[in-house]
């Protein structure tokens, strides 16, 4: 079955950790044993993989945070430096996309080109005698997010964010950051430039990606912000209760505004009791499993009342590896076993692929169309 991935930090993992993504998962993790450092040689995806597993599109993202505190790879002293490392980050995807490797989708009209090609792969059979495994495929597709706005110089920047390709966008990661509150604070929207530039968000058909919203922020967002609401890789508290997840009342809010949310396989969001200072000591394999996942998948669905508004949001690889992963999940390509999963809790076929693939496909037309 195809899947569709709302939340891989690829550009930053390729970049970040110098890990040629174009090798498989195995290989990468050979050419990283001998290094130290969280979640060397756990890592868990690559194009291969993500192939193997027909993970066939996924929101990439741009990740640099500009807090003033440095700190290697992810925070900058400056926005002018996170502005420049998200522009080598984006060019890394256009690299990819020019060797015929990825697609990177901007409209509606590709989408669609985009799925109908991968649905014809997937119901051709395999010339006699050749695998199924990964017979030549289709490019990848991606859809461009920015997780966290700080390299946007200033709101009326974003038009040309728009030219580069960017579709989503999530004001906030963790921390405060300069246009909203995120994960760990109780920090609003920042006065001035941040409705400033939710409202440039919505005058150019950007979606709001809710994730790592503070909950203060997250209220006044949806408040500002009339348009497309998703939130990529967003576990439920109710389960979790981390102030990472959302509460019932925010999931009900994104179901209302036919949002899409991403089922995150980080287990910090997937099992309560976890705490952040532990994450740096966590060795592979770690007790959960995940089935533990489709609790979430479930609530949400319990909430909406239908299968309409929960997909993947996988967050492999974002910042942690095997380590910090589902014990049975060794590589992307073991999202294929969440269908089976689905089936045992009782989910129809049909249920399944939205919650695969379609649901994001739905939402990401919708918002392609703008």
């Amino acid at each position: 079955m195809l899947i569709a991935d709302a939340h891989l930090d690829l550009a930053w993992n390729a970049l970040t950790f110098e890990r040629d993504l174009q090798l498989p998962v195995h290989v990468i993790r050979q050419i990283e044993a001998p290094m130290t450092g969280k979640s060397r040689a756990m890592n868990t995806v690559a194009l291969p993989d993500m192939r193997r597993g027909r993970v066939f599109l996924s929101v990439a993202t741009l990740l640099a945070r500009a807090s003033g505190r440095p700190s290697p790879g992810i925070e900058y002293s400056s926005v002018a430096q996170a502005h420049a490392v998200v522009k080598g980050q984006m060019a890394y995807y256009r690299a990819l996309e020019r060797q015929g490797v990825v697609r990177v989708i901007e409209t509606a009209a590709q989408l669609d080109e985009h799925v109908a090609e991968w649905l014809t792969w997937e119901s051709t059979p395999p010339p006699a005698g050749e695998g199924t495994g990964v017979r030549e495929m289709p490019p990848l597709g991606f859809v461009i997010s920015m997780e966290g706005a700080d390299p946007i110089t200033t709101p009326d920047e974003l038009a040309h964010w728009r030219e580069l390709g960017l579709r989503l966008l999530g004001p906030a990661h963790y921390g405060p950051n300069r246009y909203a509150g995120g994960t760990g604070t109780a920090l609003g929207i920042t006065e001035g430039i941040g409705p400033a530039l939710l409202r440039e968000m919505r005058r150019l058909g950007i979606a709001l990606d809710c994730t790592h919203l503070s909950d203060e922020a997250f209220w006044e967002a949806v408040r500002l912000y009339d348009g497309p609401l998703l939130a990529s890789h967003q576990n439920c508290r109710a389960i979790a209760s981390l102030q990472r997840q959302f509460t019932d009342e925010q999931i009900k809010l994104v179901i209302e505004r036919g949002g899409v949310l991403g089922a995150s396989f980080d287990i910090v969001m997937v099992r309560d009791g976890w705490q952040w200072a532990a994450m740096n000591n966590l060795t592979a394999p770690n007790p959960v499993m995940m089935r533990e996942v489709v609790n979430h998948i479930d609530h949400v669905c319990e909430l909406a009342g239908n299968a309409d508004h929960v997909g993947i949001g996988s967050d492999l690889d974002g910042g942690f590896g095997r380590e910090q992963s589902p014990r049975d999940l060794d590589t992307i390509a073991d999202l294929q076993k969440l269908a089976g999963l689905l089936a045992e809790r009782g989910y129809s076929h049909d249920d399944i692929e939205k919650i695969m693939f379609r649901n994001w496909v739905r939402f990401l037309r919708m918002v392609l169309a703008q």
